[in-house]
């Protein structure tokens, strides 16, 4: 991970994530267990985790700012 556009990609991405869920596991069911959604869950959490966190020590947005 270069850690270049870190937030608003993961932004971009958790959105992305969040509404392939609803277009094609949530007519199945809510439950992302039962409906096979667990991987769109999965990655749009993660994602949401790296708008908050950061992209970390090492990154090129780091660098970029210096």
């Amino acid at each position: 991970v270069l850690g270049l556009f870190t937030r608003p990609v993961a932004f971009l991405l958790s959105g992305e994530m969040a509404i392939a869920y609803f277009m094609a596991h949530m007519p199945s069911g809510f439950f992302p267990v039962n409906n096979g959604g667990d991987a769109a869950i999965s990655f749009c959490f993660i994602f949401l985790y790296l708008v908050f966190a950061g992209p970390g020590a090492f990154a090129l947005d780091n660098r970029r700012s210096a």
